[in-house]
């Protein structure tokens, strides 16, 4: 039985406990009947099937990914902003981004936490820094795939099986509050293409992609090794050549150059 139903039944043994055990199962078995006639019973599942010792989903992995696309959002941000594309409203945002992404990349990194990236050198196409669109697009389909991986990382560190030493409900919090920063991200990034920035009421997991972008039509994932391999389908490379043409960029080099905006907050997570 998936995890999070147990702990649906296990509060139920709790809050009932003044019952008799025959009450307390034909509570369970009504819980499991709503479940079932709502399709939220066939969800439980689906999404713990996901999401369990058998698949890429641990968070050692989410970690890694996560450090390694930290690597490559601060060296696209960070050189998207050398480029001389941007106009100044654009190029302000592109700038913090920039130092959001150190910051996150520090995060990941540190003692406390323990992520270390695949590489720090990133193949990144040309066509990244051609255009002000060109860039604009590929930072709201990027964002999209930092969101999606963040929102899955939250919900593996909430799990009570998680192994990361941290305690687990404070990494899924930072998890959530990186997720968040990366839909301000995208939401920036369509409105300087003159699309509708808040589109959304719920963050995207999943779901298809409606939005008028590179990657329109094409739905979430639920495996996060799925990040790496959308990135390298646009053209990215992980300490190797991408697709289509273009050249390395190391995160030690570029990194000290990274804008530093004065007002830029919050730098710590609680």
């Amino acid at each position: 039985m998936p995890d999070n139903l147990n702990e649906v039944y296990a509060s139920i043994d709790r809050v009932h406990a003044h019952e008799s055990a025959s009450t307390r199962r034909q509570l369970i078995a009504g819980t499991t009947m709503v479940l079932g006639a709502t399709g939220m019973l066939a969800l439980a599942e689906s999404a713990d099937a996901q999401i369990d010792e058998d698949t890429p989903n641990t968070p050692e992995n989410i970690l890694t990914v996560a450090a390694t696309a930290e690597v490559l959002a601060t060296i696209v941000n960070t050189v998207g902003s050398e480029a001389g594309i941007l106009d100044p409203v654009t190029q302000s945002n592109v700038e913090a981004a920039a130092r959001h992404e150190v910051i996150h990349y520090d995060t990941l990194v540190s003692d406390e936490i323990g992520g270390s990236p695949v590489t720090k050198r990133i193949w990144v196409p040309d066509m990244v820094f051609a255009s002000q669109e060109n860039l604009l697009n590929t930072l709201a389909v990027g964002d999209q795939i930092f969101v999606n991986a963040y929102l899955l990382g939250t919900t593996v560190f909430a799990r009570p099986t998680s192994s990361q030493g941290l305690q687990n409900s404070r990494l899924a919090r930072i998890a959530a509050e990186f997720m968040g920063v990366e839909m301000v991200h995208r939401a920036l990034a369509l409105q300087s293409l003159g699309l509708l920035g808040n589109d959304r009421a719920y963050a995207k997991f999943n779901q298809e992609e409606p939005a008028p972008v590179a990657n329109q039509g094409e739905f979430g994932f639920r495996n996060i090794l799925t990040a790496v391999t959308l990135l390298e389908e646009a053209g990215f490379g992980f300490d190797e050549e991408g697709a289509t043409p273009g050249k390395f960029y190391e995160y030690d080099e570029v990194s000290p150059r990274t804008p530093d905006p004065e007002a830029v907050n919050i730098r710590m997570p609680a």
